[in-house]
């Protein structure tokens, strides 16, 4: 067997780090793989966390608007006004913590909060005044939107922020619209004007439109309060209701 051995000492690189040369490049490698891993999830957590504290308006809004409107018996503007109120002190809340954490100063602080609750309202009062042309199936529904309960335009108006694709395409309705599509009169439509003289429902179009974004916008409002009812009368299409006053408490 060969003794050859190869002096590396003049190569300034002692015999003992001979057997790790390109090691050093791995664990540096290493390292740097791992900061890139932990860099990439801090930015996940962040975009969670972002997505989260910009739902949580939007679910204060129509949570609270249904719960004043079912359990306090508010009428339609009051339940509005109520998730409003929680939707706004959110906003401010979020905005003045995260300024804080930040260091921004006390002036600025509480004018970053204000301009945030000042959006909530401006939002809200878009949402009741007007909806997209692209979001309706004709002239007609969008003249009766205005007939709608406040509280269905909200929240009509947050589904077309997520899903702009989104078509409303029935609001108010008479018994001789029944007819004309074929079908019996409902004595107790809630497309029909009801006491407070706003209609309490809406449909939405399923035709057309992928199966897993149809259950999305289903859950979506069941989980606001709102009833949801899947119907295949003149076309099929989801029918989203407000719940009576009081049903909050019903067995």
């Amino acid at each position: 067997m060969s003794n050859l051995r190869i002096d590396i000492s003049d190569l300034g690189v002692s015999p003992d780090q001979g057997g790790r040369v390109g090691g050093g490049d791995a664990e540096a490698n290493g390292m740097a793989g791992a900061r890139t891993r932990g860099w990439g999830r801090r930015v996940g957590w962040a975009l969670a966390l972002s997505l989260i504290g910009a739902s949580v308006p939007f679910v204060l809004l129509l949570r609270g608007s249904v719960h004043a409107h079912t359990a306090w018996e508010l009428g339609p503007w009051g339940s509005v006004g109520v998730g409003l109120g929680y939707a706004t002190a959110a906003i401010g809340a979020a905005l003045w913590l995260v300024s804080r954490l930040l260091k921004v100063p006390g002036g600025l602080r509480r004018l970053l909060a204000r301009a945030g609750m000042l959006l909530a309202v401006v939002f809200v009062g878009y949402a009741v005044l007007y909806i997209g042309v692209r979001n309706v199936k004709g002239d007609a529904v969008r003249a009766e939107y205005r007939a709608l309960h406040p509280l269905l335009r909200v929240a009509s108006t947050v589904l077309v922020l997520v899903d702009r694709d989104a078509v409303v395409t029935d609001t108010r309705r008479e018994p001789a619209d029944y007819v004309a599509m074929g079908l019996s009169p409902l004595d107790a439509s809630r497309h029909y004007a009801q006491a407070d003289g706003y209609v309490h429902a809406l449909d939405l179009r399923t035709l057309g439109r992928p199966e897993w974004r149809n259950r999305l916008v289903e859950w979506g409002f069941r989980s606001m309060g709102f009833k949801v009812l899947r119907h295949e009368g003149s076309a099929d299409h989801l029918h989203v209701s407000l719940p009576r006053a009081g049903e909050a408490r019903e067995p």
